[in-house]
């Protein structure tokens, strides 16, 4: 993890220099002032990129999502208020460009955090807000239910730079099974793997957020042999452009999935857009 820290922080330097990673970073609502979020649309999903591995996800029964919530990201979206309301934070693994701001997320939305049980316990938490699970757990919030799936990757967790890195545990992925609606697939940090066509099979997503950047995760090769495996769903590529090292595109995943074939689609999502799925 302190070699991933220092790699993304010298990265952060440079990208800092140009470009979107010049914005300022999205902020929390200030009290009072913020202005009241949009419900997702009549029988529909929602899906919003905060840049990164962040997400939001909002479905029709009303439950509201954050996911690797690192919201002040570089590329997180200029000027944008926090979520209002949260029912469940979901963190993948312990590195800081996934845990982010769930800590102070949590305690001004009083939401559920979700994820292994080595890592939520380091988090900070409340007790009763803190809900560790492991690889196979599954868990009821509203009309959506959440799968904890395998991952390919490490985990360890440190409250902050001058700390030392604790063992967070297994790092995981999501699956977001919407009564009713799409199944979402959220691989968290992963290399492709062989279980990918076991996530497939049980679970039949119909969109995958891959990370697509390599160095840390999969490439644009790998996320297109992961569709494969996944059975072919709508690729919605993360996890890249955040810092020079993360060199994968969504126009280099296409490329890829023409080279083997493959059926499945690239959906980029523009930052900070509320997308219905």
């Amino acid at each position: 993890m302190r070699n991933k820290l220092a790699a993304v922080m010298v990265g952060a330097l440079v990208s800092l220099a140009g470009t979107a990673g010049a914005q300022p970073a999205a902020q929390p609502p200030a009290k009072g002032g913020a202005k009241k979020e949009a419900a997702a649309a009549p029988g529909k999903t929602e899906l919003t990129w905060w840049g990164h591995a962040a997400f939001i996800v909002r479905t029709p029964g009303g439950a509201t999502l954050a996911i690797d919530p690192w919201l002040s990201n570089p590329k997180a979206p200029q000027g944008a208020q926090w979520p209002e309301q949260v029912d469940a934070i979901l963190v993948s693994h312990g590195h800081f460009d996934h845990v982010g701001q769930t800590k102070e997320l949590q305690q001004k939305t009083g939401a559920q955090v979700y994820g292994c049980y080595e890592l939520v316990s380091l988090l900070g938490v409340p007790q009763d807000k803190a809900m560790g699970g492991n690889i196979g757990g599954s868990f009821k919030v509203k009309d959506a239910t959440i799968h904890f799936v395998e991952a390919v990757h490490s985990s360890s967790y440190a409250a902050d730079e001058k700390s030392p890195s604790q063992y967070a545990g297994a790092p995981m992925g999501f699956v977001i099974q919407i009564d009713n609606g799409p199944t979402l697939y959220h691989g968290g940090d992963t290399g492709v793997f062989g279980g990918m066509s076991l996530i497939g099979e049980r679970f039949k997503p119909t969109h995958a957020l891959l990370p697509v950047g390599g160095h840390f995760t999969l490439d644009p090769a790998g996320a297109a042999q992961a569709a494969r495996l996944l059975g072919n769903p709508t690729v919605v590529p993360m996890h890249y452009g955040t810092f020079p090292l993360l060199t994968g595109s969504p126009d280099k995943v296409e490329a890829e999935l023409k080279k083997v074939k493959g059926t499945a689609k690239v959906r980029s999502l523009e930052i900070g857009k509320a997308t219905p799925l």
